[in-house]
């Protein structure tokens, strides 16, 4: 066998675990900051190095 067909089938053996409440807002969190950053980014970005 093959590293790629044992992993297909440990894959299929897992039960399904949904996200808990606390994992979806460490998700939610990391998904805002990274957005706000990038906003502040591009805004620095034009602010500071305009294009003429």
């Amino acid at each position: 066998m093959d590293k790629n067909s044992k992993l297909v089938d440990e894959l299929k053996k897992m039960d399904y675990e949904p996200l808990e409440p606390a994992e979806k807002k460490l998700i939610a969190y990391s998904l805002i900051i990274g957005l706000i950053l990038l906003i502040i980014l591009v805004y620095i970005s034009y602010e500071f190095f305009p294009i003429h």
